[in-house]
C-alpha cells in the first residue's frame, strides 16, 4: 500500500479567483459549460490547479445527471485523495461507474484506513473483482482491516508506521529512518516493540533529534501509553483521544501485538460525523445528507413520523376525555397549547443534554441519580418562573384569577414532567442498548404533550373552573 497521506496541494498565487473558489456557482457552471461543448483540455486546466477537497467539491455540486461526464473529462484528476474527500454517497456513485481495475489503482495510492473506506461498502461481487486487481501486500492488508466489525479501530487504524526494537540506539533509529524506502510519509512518534511486535513504549520524534546518537532508545521512550484494541468502537476511540489529548495512539490485536495506528486527522471526522449523526437521529432525519437517494430519505423519516402520529393520538385521546369542560369555556382550547408547547421544548433540552453526556460517556450508572436531581431542580425553577408569567398573563386576560392558577399550576407540573422524561427516555433506551438519539425526541413529545393536556384539563375541572 502506498504509504502517501493527504498534503496540501498549493494553488498557484497567479491562479484566478474564480478557480480558486471552487464553490462558486459561476466557476461550477463553467466547468460544465465546457465539458458539455466537448472543450475537455479547456476543463482540465481549469481544474488541475485545485486542492484535492475542492475537486471534491465540484463533483458534490454538479448535478447527478451531469457527474458521469464531468467525471470522465477530469478522470486523471480524480485520485485516491479526492474520493477520500468526498461525499460517500457521491463516491459510492462514481465507483460503481469504474472497472475493478481502476478501483485498484486508486486504492493502491491510499493509506489503508482510507482505501478500506473505499471498498467497504461496494457490493460483494464487486469487493472481489477490485481486491483481486490489487498487488498480494495490499490485498492482504485491505482484507485483514474488512474483517474487523464496521466503525471499529481495525477500520479506522493505518498499518502504516514505524516501529523498532527497543535494544536499538538513537543512532540505529536514525539511520533507519534515513535509509529505509519504505516508510510512512508522516508520523509524529516511533513504537517501540519488544521481539514478539507487543508494544512497549513510544518515542516522539522531538526526543530522538535533541538525543545523543548513543543513548539506547528505551531510556528515552515513554513507557505509558495509550492502546487501543483493534476491535474498539470508533467512537470510543474518539472519546479516548479528546479525554487524553492524544495526536496518534498504537492499535494491538487480541495477542497484545502492534498492528497499526490511529491519527488524531482521522478521529477529527469521526467527531464530526458522530456529533452531526447525533443531532440528525433526535429529529429521526436519517442520515441528513442532500445526496442521499429520495428513497433511502423516505423510509428513514416515514417511520417516525408514523410512530410520532401513533403518539400524538394518545394526546388527543386525553383532550377528547374534556370535551364538555373545553365547550364550557373557550380559553381553555386557547391556553392548553401553550402548557404542551413549553413542556416539549423543556423536554427537548434536557434530551438533548442527556443524550450528549451519554454518548461522551459523561453520564453513568454511577451519577444517574445526581442527573435527576439536578434536573428536577432545573425544572422547578424554570417551571416556577414560566408559571408566575403565564399565570399573572392569562388571569389579566381573561379577567379570571383561578384560569391563572390553574395554568399556572399546570405549567409546573408539565415542566417538572418534562425533566424527568428527558432524562430517564434516554437513559432507558441506553440501558436497553439502544441508540438513545434514535426514538427519545418521539416518547418525551408524547410525555409532555400528554401530561401537558391532562394536568391543565384535569386541574381545571378538579377545582371546579369548569364542570367534568
Amino acid at each position: 500500500m502506498n504509504d502517501e497521506t493527504e498534503t496540501a496541494t498549493a494553488i498557484p498565487e497567479s491562479h484566478d479567483q474564480e478557480a480558486r473558489d471552487s464553490l462558486s456557482p459561476d466557476f461550477v457552471r463553467a466547468i460544465l459549460d465546457l465539458v458539455e461543448n466537448g472543450e475537455v483540455e479547456a476543463a482540465r486546466e481549469k481544474v488541475e490547479p485545485l486542492h484535492p477537497a475542492d475537486i471534491a467539491d465540484l463533483v458534490e455540486l454538479t448535478p447527478a445527471d451531469q457527474r458521469h461526464a464531468l467525471a470522465s473529462a477530469i478522470s486523471g484528476l480524480i485520485d485516491g485523495e479526492v474520493l477520500a474527500e468526498m461525499n460517500d454517497w457521491v463516491r459510492d456513485a462514481l465507483i460503481e461507474s469504474l472497472e475493478p481495475h481502476e478501483v485498484a489503482d486508486i486504492a493502491a495510492e491510499l493509506d489503508t484506513d482510507d482505501a478500506v473506506a473505499i471498498i467497504e461498502d461496494m457490493e460483494e461481487a464487486d469487493q472481489r473483482a477490485v481486491l483481486r486487481a490489487l498487488d498480494p501486500d495490499d490485498r492482504a492488508a485491505i482484507e485483514e482491516a474488512l474483517s474487523y466489525p464496521e466503525e471499529s479501530a481495525g477500520r479506522l487504524m493505518q498499518r502504516e508506521l514505524i516501529a523498532v526494537p527497543e535494544h536499538w540506539t538513537v543512532g540505529d533509529v536514525l539511520d533507519y529512518l534515513r535509509g529505509a524506502e519504505e516508510l510512512a510519509t508522516d508520523f509524529w512518534e516511533i513504537f517501540v516493540v519488544d521481539p514478539a511486535h507487543h508494544p512497549v513504549g513510544t518515542c516522539a520524534l522531538s526526543w530522538i533529534l535533541r538525543t545523543p546518537r548513543l543513548v539506547s532508545i528505551a531510556d528515552v521512550m515513554k513507557r505509558e501509553q495509550t492502546l487501543i484494541p483493534v476491535d474498539m468502537d470508533q467512537e470510543e476511540v474518539a472519546l479516548i483521544f479528546q479525554k487524553y489529548a492524544l495526536i496518534s495512539a498504537a492499535v494491538t490485536d487480541d495477542s497484545g501485538r502492534l498492528v497499526g495506528v490511529i491519527t488524531v486527522d482521522d478521529i477529527v471526522h469521526i467527531i464530526s460525523e458522530e456529533a452531526g449523526e447525533d443531532a440528525l437521529l433526535l429529529s429521526g432525519a436519517g442520515d441528513g445528507d442532500i445526496n442521499e437517494p429520495i428513497r433511502d430519505t423516505y423510509i428513514a423519516r416515514v417511520r417516525w413520523l408514523i410512530a410520532n402520529l401513533f403518539t400524538a393520538l394518545v394526546a388527543s385521546s386525553i383532550i377528547a376525555l374534556f370535551g364538555g369542560a373545553i365547550e364550557q369555556m373557550v380559553a381553555l382550547a386557547v391556553l392548553m397549547p401553550i402548557v404542551a408547547s413549553v413542556g416539549g421544548n423543556a423536554g427537548t433540552q434536557t434530551m438533548a443534554i442527556v443524550v450528549r453526556a451519554l454518548a461522551t460517556n459523561q453520564l453513568t450508572q454511577s451519577n444517574t441519580v445526581r442527573m435527576i436531581r439536578r434536573e428536577i431542580l432545573v425544572a422547578l425553577l424554570n417551571g416556577g418562573t414560566i408559571a408566575v408569567l403565564l399565570g399573572l398573563g392569562a388571569g389579566f386576560v381573561f379577567a379570571n384569577p383561578a384560569l391563572g392558577g390553574v395554568i399556572a399550576s399546570a405549567m409546573i407540573i408539565n415542566i417538572l414532567v418534562a425533566g424527568l422524561a428527558g432524562v430517564l427516555v434516554p437513559v432507558a433506551f441506553d440501558r436497553l442498548d439502544q441508540d438513545p438519539a434514535v426514538a427519545s425526541s418521539v416518547f418525551v413529545t408524547m410525555v409532555t404533550d400528554s401530561m401537558g393536556f391532562l394536568a391543565f384539563l384535569g386541574l381545571a375541572v378538579a377545582s371546579g373552573l369548569v364542570g367534568a
